[in-house]
């Protein structure tokens, strides 16, 4: 696929049409109106001048989201002068290979999570971001240097430098409930892993269950699981443990490990899940909330990334109806607010003067509002006005974010894939079914050995 044909009649469009654009409550956007940072635009025009010069971006966002993305870039070639073309696919993590061995890959690639960029920039197909992009993230991301350590990988002589900047992110770190079921039981929120295993007790206590927990789904079953120990590994070892665990420099049978483990199966004795532990595999992630929902209600609480109100009952009104909270850390390990998500990076893939000057455009203020107020974007950019989100649900995920002193990626997404889409699904379906943690991390760590 060349990318350096044409450039996008759609892009063009909105950059023709954009003296015309109305409010971005409807999508577009009139200048000097809204919670954007325009001074920071109008500076950034008059230092950055691209006429002639094109840039190419391939990467995962289709429909709604490309058309978010692509409204940003408008803004970028009316302020600049270069013509951007950005191409959606939902095979981006193979396209951009075989583009790449070919020598003709685009001028960015947004990945949609950091093992496929490591391996491109083991394989010399990245190239270093500025010397300065370490120190702006360090200093302007919340959990900064999450991020960078995020986006870091060696070269193919062995040199680490920095090859990602995160772009979008999500949130896991959450914990769903009705606002009215609590009110009607006098349940407050917790802010603590202690006050969130006190109200657990208590709930039971009264009669009533706490967590719905599902993980079935299709072939993937168990995934739900393992996002629990990486939540709660985050909340019981330093980010350090972490990150030896999911690289396997502390192996799998780790007592660290095992105490995480342990620390989900709390959640599942007795009374504390619907259905019981034996039930919660034969349970679909998709399902697991309706419970919450059920008069008199099967639940109390579902924990569950940001996507699952789409799998509320229909008419849900979110922080109305059903509302979060962040899923506490203990205020007795001292381990700060560490939250468990996702996101996309953006690495360069064929260098030039306007492709640099485009990841320098998303590290605005700006370039973050415009994404936040259009949904489905969430930015840990301190220095972005959070009045710029499209609904107060985002807005308080995207606090979450900046309230983090430590962000982690989902660690099955960071592992082989016959560990993080293999053993430790199925490990985690054993465990709810009864088998012996430490078992099931010995089974789990023989798989990573059998592999190296």
């Amino acid at each position: 696929m060349n990318f350096k044909l044409t450039a996008s009649a759609a892009t063009l469009a909105l950059v023709a049409g954009m003296a015309q654009a109305a409010s971005h409550e409807g999508g577009m956007f009139t200048k000097g109106e809204g919670p954007f940072d325009w001074d920071g635009l109008e500076a950034f025009a008059a230092e950055h001048d691209y006429s002639g010069q094109d840039v190419t971006i391939l990467g995962p966002w289709l429909a709604g989201e490309q058309e978010n993305f692509q409204r940003l870039l408008a803004f970028f070639a009316e302020a600049t002068g270069a013509k951007v073309s950005y191409v959606g696919s939902d095979s981006m993590e193979q396209q951009i290979v075989i583009d790449a061995e070919a020598g003709s890959a685009p001028n960015l690639a947004v990945f949609p999570q950091p093992g496929l960029a490591a391996n491109m920039a083991e394989r010399g197909f990245l190239a270093p971001l500025e010397d300065d992009t370490a120190e702006f993230i360090a200093s302007n991301y919340a959990a900064g240097q999450s991020w960078v350590d995020l986006g870091t990988y060696a070269n193919e002589n062995g040199e680490e430098n920095l090859y990602g900047f995160f772009f979008n992110a999500n949130v896991k770190s959450l914990v769903w409930y009705i606002p009215e079921n609590f009110e009607d039981f006098g349940y407050e929120v917790p802010e603590t892993m202690e006050e969130l295993k006190a109200l657990t007790e208590q709930m039971v206590e009264d009669g009533e269950t706490p967590w719905c927990i599902g993980l079935g789904s299709g072939g993937a079953t168990g995934w739900p699981a393992t996002d629990w120990v990486e939540d709660l590994m985050l909340r019981t070892q330093d980010p350090s443990v972490y990150d030896q665990w999911v690289t396997n420099e502390i192996p799998f049978n780790d007592p660290a490990v095992i105490g995480a483990i342990e620390e989900f199966g709390w959640f599942l004795e007795g009374d504390r899940v619907s259905g019981g532990a034996e039930a919660v595999a034969s349970v679909d992630f998709r399902d697991s909330p309706k419970g919450l929902f059920d008069a008199p209600p099967q639940c109390m609480m579902h924990r569950q990334a940001s996507f699952i109100p789409s799998y509320f009952p229909e008419g849900t009104e979110v922080g109305t109806d059903a509302d979060f909270f962040y899923f506490p850390a203990y205020a007795e390990k001292d381990l700060g607010t560490p939250v468990l998500g996702a996101g996309t990076l953006i690495g360069i893939t064929d260098d030039s003067e306007a492709t640099r000057g485009l990841l320098d455009f998303l590290q605005t203020a700006f370039a973050n509002e415009i994404m936040m107020s259009q949904g489905g974007f969430l930015s840990p950019h301190t220095g972005a006005n959070t009045e710029a989100y499209a609904s107060d649900t985002l807005r308080a995920q995207g606090e979450i974010l900046l309230n983090a002193t430590t962000f982690r990626f989902d660690g099955s997404d960071l592992m082989p894939g016959a560990i993080g889409a293999g053993s430790f699904w199925t490990g985690m379906v054993d465990y709810a079914g009864g088998k012996d943690a430490a078992e099931v991390a010995a089974s789990i760590q023989s798989t990573w050995d059998s592999i190296k």
